[in-house]
């Protein structure tokens, strides 16, 4: 049967179930009721949530885990046929704990309503039978409360449906899925500490695409696969590959790699599909041992459809973790006492594609690309009437763009900076502890930037600093205070990604750190001169090395300013902590 047939007597299908079950259910949506036409308000989904709870006490627990910053709760049901309702109970069982979080940018909100649908479903026995008997489901409807209820038509205006819909960001125009790693709001602070909590096999982030306009309806990405512990990638592939195979037999057009091309609105231009930092869901799990499934339905595609695609995804996940969860659970396990033992190996810290590509075929639609008299551009149109079959380029093949040899011991974190370092590290999870007798001349490695590049623009509140330089041995006196952050422990992938100066989202790349790189103390430049023509005088070596610079060197010969900090460096009064980043990394456990 061809797609459209098949898909549209699916969507039929939910359709007369909905229409049947929705007027009399306690627990049927807005959306429901609507038709797929519209979704409720956060009122509804504290409503539900405690709804569920009460409709069955013996398998829902609706919690709350944090507020907003506009003071909403923030709610997640916690449901399971075996009474563990707590992590302590998950764990006294041996119980896989899958998350399922949508909302996340709350425009794309089809994982509430889908969600939603599921567990009324699948604690009716009417889908994945059985499933709730081998785990933890903790559902978080919205994870950006305050943007869900920034309400309203055309909040995503390259999207079909619903009626009316939250916003992208939070209350203080963070992006949360921009914030795993930095943790700045409030509401991913609360998250990590629910994750911490339960530590969750998997977490399921529910999307919807931007983008171009074409056939398939949703991709499905899961890490490990290119990145982290290999037996977590194999099984990884295994989760990824299965999910879709399930959503292809019900008549979806499910892709692996996120559908946006290389050049916006340019399908020739090819796709790249590479793991993507931590600053996002998936690239930060993976870093913690565990599964992150990017589920991205795709906007052109009308509500009903996409909750319904949503739905048969959340479906499938749970039916292959009570399948596998315990197996992929003890893989999990061993892949953080293989991250234990990292020290001194050489760890991945960001990746890229190589030139290799490989074509697939992508259901698009034809399209055409003209001058455009409004924007002056080319632009596509696209004619959805006439469905095309495109060769594109994907690029795959995923190679390590930037790697570091792990410590070997760990990182030593000065007593200025211990405090809200140590912050930082508790919301991840990260063990440290404090230092409480000074180190004197200790043996360490410390990181000397060569080059450094602020970004003009903020990002996330954040100016980014990119730093070049290389760990060099050198003896620093540490005093009390001071943070020890071990690398021997499960999240050693992580703490690496928050502390390594050429992390792509470490800490010092969000700028935390951009003090230590900033020039406070100056010599005037009639001083300078002065002490530039005593050292000439006094150094004859100096006096050469100067003059062979100049000769070798015309920028710096030209740059009046360069040449006087020629002297300054080697003048005492130089700030020799400048562009020193504030973490060293030791070989000695101290005591």
């Amino acid at each position: 049967m061809p797609f459209r047939a098949t898909s549209a007597v699916a969507l039929l299908t939910l359709a007369f179930a909905t229409a049947a079950g929705a007027a009399t259910h306690p627990l049927s949506t807005i959306a429901e009721r609507s038709g797929f036409q519209k979704t409720g308000r956060y009122d509804e989904v504290l409503t539900l949530c405690g709804g569920f709870q009460k409709l069955y006490p013996r398998y829902v627990r609706c919690i709350e885990f944090g507020r907003t910053p506009e003071g909403r709760p923030m709610v997640a049901l916690v449901v399971t046929r075996t009474g563990a309702f707590t992590p302590e109970a998950a764990r006294r069982q041996n119980l896989p704990v899958l998350l399922v979080q949508g909302g996340i940018h709350a425009g794309e909100i089809d994982g509430k309503d889908a969600g939603f649908l599921v567990l009324r479903e699948a604690l009716e026995g009417q889908a994945a039978p059985g499933a709730l008997d081998k785990q933890v489901l903790v559902f978080v409807p919205v994870f950006n409360i305050d943007g869900h209820e920034r309400f309203g038509k055309w909040n995503r205006p390259n999207q079909r449906g619903p009626e009316e819909m939250g916003w992208r960001t939070t209350a203080q125009n963070y992006n949360l899925n921009r914030d795993y790693a930095k943790a700045d709001s409030p509401e991913m602070q609360a998250m990590l500490r629910l994750v911490n909590e339960w530590d969750p096999l998997a977490y399921i982030d529910l999307h919807v695409t931007d983008g171009a306009k074409f056939e398939h309806d949703i991709a499905i990405q899961v890490e490990p696969v290119f990145a982290g512990d290999d037996a977590l990638r194999r099984v990884g592939r295994s989760f990824r590959d299965g999910v879709i195979k399930d959503l292809a037999a019900q008549g979806s057009l499910p892709l692996s790699f996120y559908p946006t091309f290389n050049v916006e609105d340019d399908p020739t231009s090819g796709v790249t599909d590479v793991p993507s930092t931590p600053r996002y869901s998936t690239g930060y799990f993976l870093l913690r041992n565990r599964f992150g499934m990017l589920v991205e339905t795709h906007s052109w595609k009308d509500y009903p459809t996409r909750v319904r695609i949503t739905r048969n995804t959340v479906v499938s996940v749970l039916q292959h973790i009570a399948t596998h969860g315990k197996e992929w659970a003890r893989i999990a396990n061993d892949a953080d006492a293989r991250a234990a033992r990292l020290a001194g190996r050489t760890v991945p810290l960001d990746y890229e594609a190589s030139e290799k590509t490989r074509d697939v075929d992508f259901r698009g639609y034809a399209y055409t690309r003209t001058l455009s008299e409004v924007s002056g551009t080319l632009m596509t149109r696209y004619d959805e009437s006439r469905p095309q079959i495109w060769k594109i380029k994907l690029a795959d093949d995923v190679r390590p763009k930037v790697s570091v040899a792990a410590p070997a011991a760990g990182y030593l974190v000065p007593a200025a900076h211990a405090a809200w370092v140590a912050q930082k590290l508790q919301q991840h999870g990260i063990d440290f502890r404090e230092v409480r007798q000074p180190l004197n001349q200790a043996q360490v490695e410390t990181f000397r930037a060569t080059k450094t590049a602020f970004s003009e623009a903020s990002n996330e509140g954040h100016h980014r600093l990119a730093l070049e330089g290389d760990w060099k041995p050198e003896a620093r006196d540490i005093g009390a205070g001071a943070l020890f952050v071990p690398i021997a422990q499960p999240k050693a992938r992580l703490l690496m990604a928050l502390l390594e100066p050429k992390a792509p989202d470490a800490l010092v790349a969000w700028g935390e750190f951009n003090t230590a790189f900033e020039p406070k103390e100056y010599m005037e430049p009639y001083v300078a001169e002065e002490v530039a023509r005593e050292q000439l005088a006094a150094d004859p070596a100096l006096a050469a090395e100067f003059k062979k610079k100049l000769a070798e060197d015309p920028a710096f010969a030209k740059d009046p300013a360069a040449r006087l900090e020629f002297f300054y460096r080697r003048h005492s009064s130089w700030d020799e902590r400048l562009n020193l980043y504030p973490v060293m990394r030791t070989s000695v456990v101290p005591r």
